[in-house]
C-alpha cells in the first residue's frame, strides 16, 4: 500500500449539552465537522504551498498525534458520552468528536489509478467500491440488527460510490444519530477491487440497571413503566431523549418545578438519572397598596393567609397547587392574591413571594325575597331584609354577621360570630357561635285557624357548631344548641293547643325546652350539571334536665343528573323519621314549592316519617331561559297518626299525593327564578314562584 504524503492531521473535541427544554435530542456533530474539514482543507491548502511531503506523525495544534499509513481518504469521527458528575444548569451529557483526515498531494488521480473527481466546495471525490459495517477490532458485529441498523443509516456512502469528506462525515452522523452507537471511525483501505470503506462502530451497552437521583416527587412506577421495554436491550439514544422528555413532560403537565438535570451511562450497562426539584425555601406576605401599588402595612395578620396554603417549606413547588391557594385564599373575599417565584440563593430552591391586595371587609346590605312557606298569595310572603357582617374581624378572617329578616309571617334575627380556621387546628375546622331568635309558620304541619287566622312557631335558639372537610368533597358538622320553642297566635299570644284541640307543644307547657346535638355531613359535588349531591343531618334531643325533650330526628337528601341529548335529567329523593317526645311542629310537611308541587305548603301530609321524590326534563330555550317539565310524589308512610294530636287527620290531609305540570327558569343576578305550574292528583291547579334550585 502506497505512503500518503502530503497530508496534515488536526483534532478538536465537540460538546452537545443536554437542553434544558422538554425536547431533548441527540443532534449529530455535522456543523462543527464543517468547520473542521474547513479548517483541514485550509491547512492542507497552507501546507501544500511549502512543501511536498510531510512527515505522517505530525503533532497538531491540539497536542493529539496521530499518524497513518492507509488510502487518500480517511476520516476518523467519535461521540462519545462521559461520565462525570454535573449540576443542574451545566452541560450533563458530553459528547467528543475527533476528525482526521488525509488527502494526497495530487488533486488529478488516486493511487493504482482510482479516480478521484471534485466534489462541492472543491473537495475532492474518491471512488469507493465496497462499503461494510465492523467493531472497533474491525472484525464483524455479532449482533447483525446493530449492522443493519447502521447500514440502514447510510445515505451516501454506498458499492460503486463517489465520496467526499463531507458526504462521508454526513453518513457518521447519521449511524450516530440512531441512537444504538457510542462511536463511529470511518476508514478506507486499498483493496484489489478499490477502495473499501469501513464504519467501525462501537455499540452501546445493555441496559441492566436505573439509578435516579434526586427525583422527590416522580412515582418510581412512572420510570419503572418507561424504562421497562429497554431493559435487557442495547441502550439507544435516542429513545433515552424520548424518555427524558416524557419525565420532564410530566413534570410540566403537573406544573412541578423539576427537570431531568443529567445523565450517566456506567459500564455494566446501569444508567443514572440526575433529577432536579425545585423545594420551597421560604414564602413571606407582600401587602401592596389598592391604588398605588406600592408597599404598605395590611390588616389581616400574616398567619392568617399562609395558614390557607397547602404549599410548605422544603416541599417541591407546584404551580397547580400554587393555584389552588390562590383560590383558597380568594374564596375568604377579603383579598386580591397572586404567588410569585423566585430564585432563591440555594441551588434547585425558591422562594414565594406572595402580593396581597385588600378589600374592604365590613359592610351593610338591604335586600327582599319570598317565603317558600307561603301559602295564599304571594304578596303574604315577601319579606325584607338588613344587615351589617365584618368579614376580617381581629385580621384573622373571623367573621360577624348581624342580620334582621322580616315579613307578614316569618321573621329571624340572628348573630353569627364564625372563624373559618380555628387557631392551632391541623383539620381546618371552623368554628361558629350563633344566637337567633325567630318566628316562622306552624300552618305547615297545623294548617290556619278556624277564622283563617295564622299560626306562627318561635323559637329562641343559642348554640356553637363545628364543621371541618372530611375528605375531598366531604364535609362535615356537629354541634349543640340549646332552644326554647312554642305556638303564638297574630297577636304574638302563646298557645298550647289549636282550633282542633291538638297540642302544639310535647310538654303540656307553652314553651318546649330542648337541648339538641347536631350532626350533618354533606357531599356537594363538583357543583356542575351532571353531578351528585347527598345530604344527611340528624338532631338529638338531650334531657339533661327531665323537662327537656327527648328524641331524634333525622333527615336526608340526594339527587342526581343526567344529560339526555340537548335536554337534562334531574332526580331527586329526600326522606326522614323522627321518634321519642317532640312537638308537633318537628314533624315532617309534605307539599309545597320544594316538596310536592300543586299542593299547597304541608296540604298533602305531615307525618312521623316522609318520602319525597321529584323528577324534571330541562331544556334550554333561549338564552338564560330554561323550560321544564316535572313531576313529584310524596308519602307519610302512614306515620300521621303518630304526630302527637294527628293534625293531618283534622285537617282531611290523606297522607300521599303527587303532582306534574311545566314551568321556566330564569338565571338572573338575582339567581336562579322559578315560575311552575302544576296539577295534582285531587285536580287541583296551583302556580309556584320562589328563587334558587329546587331543595
Amino acid at each position: 500500500m502506497h505512503k500518503n504524503d502530503g497530508v496534515s492531521f488536526t483534532s478538536s473535541p465537540l460538546k452537545i449539552p443536554l437542553s434544558q427544554t422538554p425536547a431533548f435530542q441527540l443532534t449529530g456533530t455535522r456543523h462543527l465537522a464543517f468547520q473542521l474539514i474547513d479548517s483541514l482543507r485550509n491547512r492542507f491548502n497552507n501546507v501544500k504551498h511549502h512543501s511536498t511531503q510531510f512527515n505522517v506523525s505530525a503533532q497538531s495544534e491540539l497536542g493529539v498525534r496521530s499518524s497513518t499509513r492507509r488510502s487518500p481518504l480517511l476520516c476518523f469521527a467519535s461521540v462519545s458520552l462521559a461520565a462525570e458528575k454535573q449540576s443542574i444548569g451545566r452541560s450533563p451529557l458530553l459528547y467528543s468528536a475527533f476528525l482526521s483526515l488525509t488527502q494526497p498531494d495530487s488533486t488529478e488521480s488516486t493511487q493504482d489509478g482510482h479516480l478521484a473527481t471534485a466534489g462541492p466546495f472543491g473537495e475532492e471525490r474518491v471512488l469507493v467500491g465496497e462499503v461494510l459495517v465492523r467493531n472497533k477490532d474491525g472484525e464483524e458485529l455479532e449482533r447483525k440488527d446493530l449492522e443493519m441498523e447502521a447500514l440502514n443509516a447510510l445515505k451516501a456512502c454506498g458499492a460503486n460510490s463517489a465520496l467526499t469528506a463531507w458526504e462521508v462525515q454526513e453518513d457518521v452522523d447519521r449511524i450516530i444519530d440512531s441512537g444504538y452507537f457510542s462511536s463511529c471511525m470511518p476508514v478506507a483501505v486499498d483493496s484489489r477491487d478499490g477502495i473499501r470503506l469501513v464504519f467501525q462502530v462501537e455499540p452501546n451497552q445493555e441496559l441492566r440497571g436505573l439509578v435516579c437521583e434526586g427525583a422527590n416527587v416522580l412515582p418510581s412506577k412512572f420510570l419503572e413503566n418507561a424504562f421497562r421495554d429497554g431493559h435487557g436491550k442495547v441502550v439507544n439514544l435516542k429513545r433515552l431523549g424520548q424518555v427524558i422528555s416524557s419525565i420532564n413532560g410530566w413534570y410540566m403537565d403537573r406544573g412541578i418545578f423539576g427537570l431531568v438535570s443529567g445523565v450517566d451511562i456506567f459500564s455494566g450497562g446501569i444508567v443514572r438519572l440526575k433529577v432536579a426539584e425545585s423545594e420551597v425555601n421560604d414564602i413571606s406576605v407582600r401587602f401592596l397598596d389598592r391604588k398605588t401599588g406600592e408597599p404598605t402595612k395590611g390588616k389581616t395578620k400574616p398567619a392568617t393567609i399562609l395558614s390557607q396554603l397547602t404549599t410548605k417549606k422544603g416541599q417541591v413547588y407546584s404551580r397547580l397547587q400554587g393555584k389552588r391557594d390562590v383560590d383558597a385564599i380568594s374564596a375568604m373575599s377579603l383579598m386580591d392574591v397572586s404567588i410569585l417565584p423566585q430564585s432563591a440563593g440555594d441551588a434547585g430552591k425558591v422562594d414565594l413571594i406572595m402580593n396581597v391586595v385588600e378589600c374592604p371587609s365590613g359592610r351593610f346590605s338591604a335586600g327582599a325575597g319570598i317565603s317558600s312557606g307561603i301559602t295564599s298569595d304571594l304578596l303574604s310572603g315577601l319579606f325584607g331584609s338588613f344587615a351589617y357582617s365584618e368579614r376580617n374581624l381581629f385580621g384573622k378572617n373571623q367573621k360577624l354577621n348581624v342580620s334582621l329578616e322580616r315579613g307578614q309571617i316569618d321573621s329571624t334575627f340572628r348573630i353569627n360570630y364564625t372563624d373559618p380556621w380555628i387557631e392551632g387546628n391541623d383539620k381546618q375546622t371552623s368554628r361558629t357561635i350563633t344566637v337567633q331568635n325567630s318566628r316562622s309558620s306552624g300552618t305547615l304541619v297545623h294548617g290556619n285557624q278556624h277564622d283563617n287566622s295564622s299560626l306562627s312557631i318561635g323559637r329562641v335558639t343559642a348554640g356553637v357548631e363545628f364543621s371541618r372537610p372530611l375528605r375531598p368533597k366531604w364535609s362535615g358538622t356537629a354541634g349543640l344548641f340549646f332552644q326554647r320553642a312554642g305556638a303564638h297566635d297574630e297577636k304574638k299570644n302563646p298557645l298550647i293547643k289549636d282550633f282542633y284541640g291538638s297540642p302544639l307543644t310535647a310538654s303540656g307547657k307553652l314553651y318546649d325546652d330542648m337541648l339538641l346535638a347536631k350532626v350533618e355531613c354533606v357531599y356537594p359535588g363538583s357543583g356542575n350539571k351532571g353531578s351528585s349531591m347527598f345530604i344527611i343531618n340528624m338532631e338529638q334531643g338531650l334531657p339533661v334536665i327531665p323537662d327537656w325533650l327527648y328524641f331524634n330526628r333525622v333527615n336526608a337528601r340526594v339527587s342526581k343528573s343526567v344529560k339526555l341529548g340537548p335536554a337534562r335529567l334531574l332526580l331527586r329523593l329526600s326522606g326522614g323519621h323522627v321518634v321519642g317526645n317532640f312537638p308537633p311542629h318537628e314533624a315532617f310537611a309534605i307539599g309545597g314549592t320544594n316538596s310536592v308541587r300543586g299542593y299547597k305548603e304541608g296540604a298533602a301530609g305531615s307525618g312521623q316519617s316522609y318520602v319525597v321524590g321529584s323528577s324534571e326534563v330541562s331544556l334550554k330555550m333561549l338564552g338564560p331561559v330554561e323550560g321544564v317539565i316535572f313531576a313529584d310524589y310524596g308519602h307519610d308512610l302512614w306515620s300521621g297518626p303518630n304526630v302527637p294530636g294527628n293534625p293531618a287527620a283534622a285537617r282531611n290531609k290523606r297522607g300521599s299525593g303527587y303532582g306534574y305540570g311545566i314551568g321556566i327558569r330564569l338565571n338572573s343576578p338575582l339567581g336562579l327564578l322559578r315560575l311552575e305550574y302544576a296539577f295534582n292528583d285531587r285536580f287541583a291547579k296551583r302556580l309556584h314562584f320562589a328563587f334558587g334550585n329546587p331543595k
